[in-house]
């Protein structure tokens, strides 16, 4: 580019201790009015999270003289410029102490931000390049960076001038400061980068590379088949934490966060464990291990990269970054990619049939035992994801149902159905769309002719009825037409009971689901549980135990179908009185004789050939 962007942003560590970042904002040739916003929400969470409340000391010159801002909105600054101002320059800092991977962080050990929490968007001028400098700290030379971005002039430690071709892509690029493991890897030729802070010296970097390298290649096959993705570059940054989990994805990256005990770690020896190299495998993987987990996350912020970074709702055709963005289709796209992100760990070889099946019915049992998901339908919750999805609180397990958990089961019973029918698979229905709509903003009627064409009926009486209803889904009909065991066991007592709890200081109820037998005792959300109280001898005494967790109240009621429960609220001590209901069961699934046509007998596997690791 022989001249440097018009818009260009600098941002540099000004007090780490505070958890300040200092922000230049310079507009080469600005209108005489201009207005600057910073974003109230970040693409890929759905909730206002008012970014600019952290904004202070706003300071504004033009050609180099002190010119006022005016506060229009909460977020909103309008600037009267004098005619032929050719350089506008703002100054401003932002309070950056979120770890999570939606604001900003700074600290003496790490900086994380996102552009939407740090850089003002200058309006009207959203489409031309932006730039990018970030500036070496100055109280950690050996602090490196890591960013998505394209450089103009970076060192080699990563600090420096980064080019954006237009906002939007400076807002969906995160970028990651400081001391951090860092190794990289070829998929078909697309280099891929893995950075990971805050982990621990066992960190077993060549086999979280290697495991990678198999998820993006197994979902490079199923988009695809055996061409090149539609991007050049990917990098993943990872932040372990003590106690931390998530994810959010962009078009070139994403970010996580994950506890340090869910890393792979390098077995006392200090020799990393892989075939090949004299020493057993690595043992296979439980639905129960940390590191799962962390896989499904990896395999779920990466199926983004086509399912929402470019195959996206139409509504989000353009973001608009002043208010809510909304759109009912949210559980095909998170629905569908939380039923993909498994399914490709089993297509990788990272999980086996048991493992995979073990995952899912955890997913069946968390719709099962969601109230909510006979009040709102999966597409009312997407649309609703604003105001509820990310605002939890006592009665949302009663008022909504989760578009990830119950949007995976619509896409497990349209694959099924689809595959049963012999005439289609959803893998293929997903690349056929994918095409049609060219990678860009679809309707749901695009996902409805697509259905159609390739499946030969019509599928919109089954999208309404499980998208857009509110009746349960057929699963279990259609696991045991693929020669899925589905089997019921006895539930955990918390879900007798119609409870959700915490024992870490006492027994504290957390949720009383509704239709339970604890919503008909008349307990409620917030109440300590301290005691029952059991019928007595002949004489109508009572006797009466102290309880500190649900455990003590199974012990204590053996034999009993009445008691009272002893509850403090409010400062109060109430009784209420509990009937004991009947054993309630929870779902258990295992491999049968599975159909030829199974989602775990079909679809693209990994290749080895297509990965190649490098150091």
């Amino acid at each position: 580019m022989k001249q440097p962007p018009a818009i260009r942003y600098r941002v540099e560590a000004l007090d780490p201790h505070a958890h300040l970042y200092g922000i230049t904002l310079e507009v080469d040739r600005p209108a005489r009015i201009t207005t600057v916003s910073l974003p109230v929400w970040i693409p890929g969470s759905y909730l206002v999270r008012e970014f600019a409340q952290h904004l202070q000391r706003l300071h504004a010159w033009a050609d180099g003289h002190i010119t006022p801002a005016r506060q229009l909105s909460k977020n909103t600054w309008r600037l009267s410029l004098p005619k032929g101002t050719r350089l506008l320059r703002l100054r401003y800092e932002v309070y950056a102490f979120d770890p999570s991977v939606r604001t900003a962080f700074l600290d003496a050990c790490r900086g994380f931000f996102n552009p939407t929490s740090l850089c003002l968007r200058v309006h009207g001028r959203e489409a031309e390049p932006h730039a990018l400098d970030v500036a070496p700290p100055g109280h950690a030379a050996d602090w490196e960076l890591a960013t998505a971005l394209t450089p103009l002039k970076a060192r080699r430690n990563g600090f420096g001038h980064y080019i954006a071709q237009d906002y939007d892509e400076l807002a969906d690029s995160p970028v990651e400061m400081g001391r951090f493991w860092s190794g990289r890897f070829k998929v078909r030729g697309v280099p891929h980068r893995f950075v990971v802070s805050g982990a621990p010296a066992g960190l077993d970097g060549e086999r979280l590379l290697r495991d990678t390298a198999r998820i993006c290649e197994a979902a490079m096959a199923l988009w695809h088949g055996n061409e090149a993705p539609p991007f050049d570059r990917y990098l993943f940054m990872l932040h372990a934490s003590a106690d931390g989990y998530g994810g959010l994805e962009h078009r070139h990256c994403t970010a996580l966060i994950c506890q340090r005990g869910d890393l792979p770690l390098l077995p006392d020896t200090g020799a990393a464990l892989s075939p090949g190299n004299g020493m057993a495998a690595e043992p296979r993987l439980k639905a129960t291990d940390g590191y799962t987990s962390l896989l499904g996350l990896i395999s779920h912020e990466y199926f983004h990269t086509w399912n929402v970074k470019r195959l996206r709702p139409h509504e989000f055709a353009r973001y608009d970054y002043e208010q809510e963005n909304y759109t009912q289709l949210l559980w095909f796209f998170e629905g569908f990619t939380s039923y993909y992100d498994d399914l490709l760990l089993h297509r990788a070889d990272l999980i086996d049939d048991a493992t995979y099946l073990q995952l899912l019915a955890k997913t069946i049992n968390q719709v099962l035992q969601t109230p909510g998901r006979q009040v709102q339908s999966v597409a009312e919750a997407s649309f609703d994801a604003w105001i509820k999805y990310y605002r939890i609180h006592e009665n949302t397990p009663n008022a909504t149902v989760s578009y990830y958990t119950k949007g995976a089961l619509v896409a497990l019973c349209l694959d099924l159905t689809l595959r049963q029918e012999g005439h289609t698979t959803l893998d293929a229905v997903m690349r056929a769309l994918y095409e049609r709509c060219a990678g860009g903003p679809m309707q749901e009627a695009d996902l409805l002719a697509v259905l159609k064409r390739l499946g030969r009926r019509s599928y919109a009486r089954e999208i309404d009825a499980w998208a857009h209803g509110r009746d349960e889904l057929p699963l279990q009909a259609l696991l045991e037409a693929h020669g899925v065991v589905w089997q019921t066991e006895a539930a955990p007592l918390a879900q007798r009971l119609g409870l959700r709890v915490s024992e870490t200081d006492g027994l504290v109820l957390k949720n009383v689901l509704r239709g339970g037998a604890a919503e008909a005792a008349g307990m409620a959300a917030g109440d300590e549980w301290l005691g029952v109280e059991l019928p007595g001898s002949a004489q109508g005494s009572a006797s009466g135990w102290r309880v500190r967790k649900l455990d003590d109240v199974a012990l204590h009621m053996r034999g009993q179908n009445q008691c009272t429960a002893l509850v403090a609220r409010d400062g109060r001590l109430l009784r209420c009185p509990l009937s004991w209901p009947p054993a309630a069961r929870t779902v258990r699934l295992s491999a049968g004789e599975l159909a030829a046509h199974s989602p775990l007998k079909t679809g693209v596997r990994f290749s080895r050939k297509a990965v190649t690791p490098s150091k």
